[in-house]
């Protein structure tokens, strides 16, 4: 198998992984905000509007696996399972990035990723 496939399944593992401690927490939010939890690192694309090379270390900074894992375990330490869920979304969320093939991003453009070029319609 190729490096990628691995790559990919490892996201694949991560976003369950995230899932599962998001599960076992239970903070009691209704649905939408579990999916808004999930969404909320994407809102990092924002950052490309102030251009390439600063959008990527936005965006990459929200899609670091140890963020998520340090929020996770915050909430360990302070008994929090809104913290602890919070942070298992968020990992599942760079998680299921990675098993579709989104990677980090590159100061090139945001199609530029450590995982390859993200492959679609569009002139760039």
């Amino acid at each position: 198998m190729s490096v990628r496939v691995w790559q990919r399944a490892e996201g694949a593992g991560i976003a369950l992984g995230g899932v599962l401690a998001a599960g076992f927490a239970s903070p009691g939010w209704p649905w939408w905000a579990w999916l808004v939890a999930f969404l909320a690192p994407d809102l990092s694309i924002a950052g490309s509007l102030a251009g390439n090379r600063i959008g990527a270390v936005v965006y990459n900074a929200a899609h670091l696996y140890a963020l998520p894992f340090l929020l996770m375990m915050l909430g360990v330490a302070a008994g929090s399972t809104a913290l602890i869920s919070a942070g298992g979304l968020w990992l599942a969320h760079i998680g299921a990035d990675r098993a579709l093939g989104y990677g980090l991003k590159l100061p090139s453009g945001f199609r530029d990723t450590h995982l390859g070029r993200i492959q679609g319609t569009g002139s760039d």
